[in-house]
C-alpha cells in the first residue's frame, strides 16, 4: 500500500537538495568574485546510512572566503533507536506512535570565514516523519566572533520579513527559541547574535508549514550574502584572528554538547563526517 505521505516525502526532499545547489552555486560564485589567489570550490561526497538513506556531503576548504563551509543534503530512513524516541517523547511531540519507522530530510549549512570581521552562520531546514507525526523544523542564526550592530540588523530583518509573511507571531517566537537554543550553559553566554530556530512545526496544514519552511531556506542568502560582502575585505589583524579562534571553541563546544542535530545524526548511525562538518578546521581555547 502507497504511503499517502510518500508525494510530500519526495517534494520535500526535493526542494532541499535544490536549496542546497543554489547555495553551493552562490558560494562558489562569491570565491570568484573575491578570492585573491585561486577561488576555492567544493568537495562533493556522497554519504549513506547503514539503516537505509544517504545525502550529499559538500564542503569547501581554503578559499579566499570561506575558510572551511559545508552545505550537506541527506534523505534518510530506518528506525529510530530507544534513545531517539525516549528524547522526542520527553519534548512531547505530538502524533508519536509506538511504530519505531521513521524518514527525515534536510539541508544543513554551516560558514567558517577567512576574514574575523565576516560573521560565521549556520543555516538548516528538515522535514521528519514517523507514522502518526510529521513535522518540519529549522533556522538560521549569526555568529560574528567581531559584531556590527548594522549586520545583525540586516540578518534579523531577512529572517523576519521570511516569518512575518506566514504569521504575525512567528518571528517573536522563534527568535526568542533562538536565544534559548543557541545559548552556552557552561559560559553563561549566546554561541552568536541569533536568529530564529523552530522545531515540531505541525499546524495540521502540511503545505502552509511547508511553504514556511522554504520560505526561511530562500531567505538564508539574502541574509547572509550582504553582510559577508561588506566584510570580507576589511583590513584584520593578528589580534583579530585571536578573537575568532576563541570564538570558534565556543562554537564548537556548543555543537558537540548541546546541538540536537548533531546529537541525532550520530545516535542515527549516519555518516559521522557529515554530521560533525560544523566543526570548525581551527579553534582555540583560553
Amino acid at each position: 500500500m502507497t504511503d499517502p505521505f510518500d508525494r510530500r516525502k519526495t517534494e520535500a526532499a526535493e526542494w532541499f537538495r535544490a536549496l542546497r545547489d543554489r547555495i553551493v552555486s552562490a558560494f562558489e560564485g562569491l570565491e570568484d568574485r573575491n578570492a585573491k589567489g585561486a577561488p576555492g570550490r567544493f568537495e562533493v561526497t556522497p554519504t549513506s546510512r547503514a539503516d537505509g538513506g544517504g545525502g550529499i556531503m559538500s564542503v569547501m576548504r581554503g578559499g579566499g572566503v570561506f575558510e572551511k563551509v559545508g552545505v550537506n543534503w541527506s534523505e534518510v530512513h530506518g528506525v529510530l533507536g530507544d534513545k531517539a524516541q525516549r528524547a522526542m517523547a520527553a519534548r512531547g511531540v505530538p502524533g508519536m506512535s509506538e511504530d519505531p519507522r521513521f524518514w527525515a530530510s534536510g539541508i544543513s549549512l554551516v560558514a567558517h570565514m577567512v576574514n574575523p570581521h565576516a560573521p560565521a552562520v549556520h543555516m538548516n531546514t528538515r522535514m521528519f516523519w514517523t507514522p502518526g507525526a510529521w513535522w518540519f523544523g529549522g533556522g538560521s542564526d549569526l555568529n560574528p566572533c567581531i559584531e556590527y550592530a548594522e549586520d545583525t540588523a540586516h540578518f534579523h530583518g531577512q529572517m523576519q520579513r521570511a516569518c512575518d509573511a506566514h504569521s504575525p507571531d512567528y518571528y517573536a517566537r522563534f527568535k526568542a527559541w533562538a536565544d534559548e537554543y543557541f545559548f552556552v550553559p557552561h559560559r553563561g553566554r549566546a554561541r552568536g547574535v541569533g536568529g530564529i530556530f523552530y522545531d515540531d512545526l505541525n499546524t495540521g496544514d502540511w503545505d502552509r508549514d511547508f511553504a514556511f519552511t522554504r520560505a526561511v531556506g530562500a531567505a538564508f542568502l539574502p541574509a547572509f550574502l550582504p553582510v559577508t560582502e561588506r566584510r570580507i575585505a576589511t583590513p584584520w589583524t593578528e589580534a583579530d584572528r585571536e578573537v575568532q579562534l576563541v570564538h570558534r571553541g565556543l562554537y564548537a563546544e556548543y555543537n558537540l554538547v548541546y546541538d540536537r542535530g548533531t546529537r541525532f545524526g550520530l545516535e542515527t548511525g549516519h555518516d559521522a563526517n557529515a554530521v560533525l562538518m560544523s566543526l570548525p578546521p581551527i579553534a582555540k581555547w583560553t
